[in-house]
């Protein structure tokens, strides 16, 4: 090997080594940071880190969970996505990336009044295959479901016209109470989903 390749091959193998080390360096210094809470923080070195390595699946969580809790949802959006891609079975990214759509879906933007259905059905796919991954035990899952059915009629309401279109309505509604009340069958004591129910009955009586 002459002199010019091996020059070429000792720079190679210092680089990569300098790459995996700040890497490395990138994924521990976001890591603490997301554990301490300060998500600002670990979005700037998770970010890094994730450049240097996009099929990281424990940087892509910390990211996508950062990223939600600083209310970046449509980067929450794109890293739980990317999650689900690396591994489909991770329930916890579903539901995650339901509750950001939820949120976008819940805004009150002129700009997004198109394409707010489509945030709430997708939310309410989200949470769906949370609960066929995890099973109808998790009631977080359950209450975010039932609300989203929840916020998505009301929605859908200010926009009936024919009739058709008010039996969809309640029945998103029922589905909204449907998911609560199997929320109360395992925590039948839950005051905020009593509440829940009542407020969305009543808002079922106003549409007749």
């Amino acid at each position: 090997m002459d002199y010019l390749k091996k020059t070429f091959l000792l720079l190679f193998i210092v680089s990569a080594a300098g790459s995996s080390y700040a890497q490395g360096n990138y994924e521990k210094m976001g890591t603490q940071a997301w554990m301490k809470g300060d998500y600002k923080t670990a979005v700037t070195q998770l970010e890094k880190a994730d450049n240097s390595d996009p099929n990281n699946v424990n940087v892509l969580r910390m990211l996508a969970y950062s990223n939600f809790q600083c209310g970046d949802f449509e980067k929450a959006i794109t890293a739980y996505s990317r999650l689900i891609v690396l591994k489909p079975s991770d329930y916890s990214a579903y539901y995650y990336r339901g509750k950001a759509r939820l949120n976008i879906a819940n805004l009150p933007k002129e700009a997004l009044n198109q394409l707010r259905e489509n945030f709430y059905t997708s939310a309410i796919k989200d949470f769906s295959k949370a609960i066929e991954i995890n099973g109808e035990e998790d009631t977080q899952i359950l209450q975010n479901r039932g609300i989203a059915y929840k916020d998505y009629a009301i929605f859908k309401s200010y926009k009936i016209k024919k009739a058709t279109e008010k039996a969809a309505v309640l029945t998103i509604f029922n589905n909204s109470i449907a998911d609560f009340q199997k929320v109360l069958t395992i925590q039948p004591l839950r005051k905020d989903i009593i509440s829940l129910i009542d407020y969305v009955k009543a808002q079922i009586t106003s549409l007749k």
